[in-house]
């Protein structure tokens, strides 16, 4: 089934960036989590859930970061790759790569046929980081013509100047990604 209008896709809101002890913590992580509360029955049928984890066996240049990190090489199944914010009946779209744009993601909002995202395909994202899977997600979904709204107050960066940054990086993408709040949504 093929739902129309606008998606709501949220990224990465994780146990492993919102429990404090984590060294991938996200300053503002609860505020985000709540953005996203306040959007998702406005969205309902129409929301995604999106969770990073490490792959099995890095290769390449997650080698060395995983190397720096190797706290988070954990199995997908660990609590640490939990979402915070139960998905019910939403669909879930698990990756080992910061950007969630691609194939499966387009087919969980369109379907098999990817002509169902419309002639003006849009998403709203919300979740974290500001400044790594949710600005890596906006930049691949606006190449691929998916119009991309970002929810400046339901996401949260690495700090409060990684978020600007990035906020700031996407604006000059306008008209293909816009900036919005959790009120222009709702209004």
């Amino acid at each position: 089934m093929i739902r129309t209008g606008p998606w709501l896709v949220a990224i990465d809101l994780q146990t492993i960036f919102g429990e404090p002890t984590s060294p991938w913590a996200t300053p503002r992580f609860d505020a985000a989590v709540a953005g996203t509360q306040a959007l998702r029955p406005a969205f309902a049928g129409r929301t995604v859930h999106t969770r990073f984890v490490a792959p099995t066996t890095p290769t390449g240049a997650w080698v060395p970061y995983y190397r720096d990190w190797s706290f988070a090489l954990v199995p997908a199944t660990d609590s640490l790759y939990d979402l915070v914010l139960p998905a019910g009946d939403d669909p879930v779209v698990t990756a080992t790569t910061f950007g969630k744009w691609g194939t499966e993601l387009a087919t969980v909002i369109a379907g098999q046929n990817h002509e169902g995202l419309g002639p003006e395909p849009e998403i709203v994202l919300t979740g974290v980081s500001t400044d790594c899977c949710v600005l890596s997600t906006a930049l691949a979904a606006a190449d691929a013509g998916v119009a991309v709204r970002v929810v400046t107050d339901a996401c949260a960066g690495a700090t409060d100047a990684d978020h600007q940054r990035a906020l700031d990086a996407m604006a000059l993408y306008v008209p293909l990604i816009r900036l919005t709040t959790v009120a222009e949504v709702l209004g």
